[in-house]
Formats: C-alpha cells, structure tokens, sequence
C-alpha cells in the first residue's frame, strides 16, 4: 500500500461513524466532479454571437434598417 493510503486509513480509523461518513461523502463528491469534467476532445460551449459570425453578412441588403426612410411610415398612425 502506498503512504499516503496508508496515512489515510489510519487517519480514518480515528474518526467516528460520523466524521467517517463525511469522509466518505467528500470523497464521492470528488469521484462525481471528475466525472463530470468536460473531455479534452469537447469544445467549450459557444455564445449564439460566436455561433453566428460566419452567417453575419451573408445576406444582402442595408445594413440598418433605420437607412430606409420609408421603413418607419404609418407607424404608430
């Protein structure tokens, strides 16, 4: 067994019932965190901004709406 297990048992026989328990629940809760990780093979999430810059600009037309005077007549009439 390597030391450091060895430490950690012999710490652990000391404990109470209790404390031991707790011991045990880190120590899951680590195990699940690891899991849970992100694989090096997976691309981080991306914003929708950083999703649709390839498609800003494909389409044609102005570029503002606003440039169009005739964009905003009637309305509210």
């Amino acid at each position: 067994m390597q030391p450091i297990q060895q430490q950690v048992i012999e710490t652990l026989q000391r404990l109470s019932p209790a404390e031991q328990q707790e011991v045990l629940n880190f120590a899951e809760f680590l195990t699940s965190k690891r899991q849970r990780l992100p694989s090096p093979n997976v691309q981080p999430a991306q914003s929708f901004l950083e999703t649709a810059q390839a498609y800003i600009g494909a389409g044609s037309g102005p570029g503002d709406l606003s440039t169009n005077p005739e964009y905003m007549e009637g309305y509210g009439a």
